[in-house]
């Protein structure tokens, strides 16, 4: 089988989500820069792969898919390596819920209310950061009361779950809001540490 390709930035949460999958694999992929703020836009080409021009797009042997959940899942039924989804149907329902839950509660409060909009405004919006946090600690306080017994968010094992949910919170604590009020989730603060050291996590932050 050839190589699979994967389109995006490594600034993005999205992307680092499937690079992490793809790392936690030991899959040999390739990253295909893409850029959607560039200043002339996203290119015409891109389109085919992912028609909304989000990123990320991913590619292996004639097959286009876009969603970061569904290439993840993907890339875990595809290829050998670790498992990365419970074998269980309730520990795969509870991983849908957590990774959905941060999809619709998590990623915008957390990225960009709180940690885009501190760090990279010039003139940052108080009150948009102040609801940000408001949500990011209730997203906080559901991933405490659903995450398992053990090191992982559903056990003893990394699933999914916990590829989707790291590269949200690291963006989230830049801030320094961020990190103050993960600190006080203790379970949630010491899986992140946890997941913090992990080689897929340490290869795919942003080099610039």
């Amino acid at each position: 089988m050839s190589k699979p390709i994967l389109y995006g930035a490594d600034y993005s949460v999205y992307v680092r989500i499937a690079r992490m999958a793809l790392e936690e694999k030991g899959i040999n992929y390739e990253l295909v820069p893409l850029d959607i703020f560039a200043a002339e836009g996203i290119p015409a080409w891109y389109l085919e792969h992912h028609p909304f021009g989000r990123i990320p797009a991913f590619e292996h042997d004639g097959f286009r898919l876009f969603e970061t959940s569904a290439i993840a899942r993907y890339v875990d039924e595809a290829f050998d390596g670790p498992a990365l989804q419970p074998a269980d149907a309730r520990g795969r329902a509870r991983m849908s819920q957590m990774t959905g839950m941060l999809d619709a509660y998590g990623y915008r409060a957390m990225v960009w209310d709180v940690a885009v909009e501190r760090l990279e405004k010039a003139e940052p919006d108080e009150s948009l950061i102040a609801g940000g946090l408001n949500r990011a600690e209730k997203v906080l306080e559901v991933m405490t009361s659903l995450k398992a017994h053990g090191p992982w968010l559903l056990g003893n094992q990394p699933t999914l779950a916990d590829l989707h949910a790291a590269p949200i919170i690291a963006y989230f604590i830049k801030a320094a809001e961020g990190s103050d009020l993960l600190a006080r989730f203790a379970a949630i603060h010491d899986w992140y540490s946890r997941m913090a050291a992990r080689a897929s996590f340490v290869g795919t932050q942003k080099t610039s």
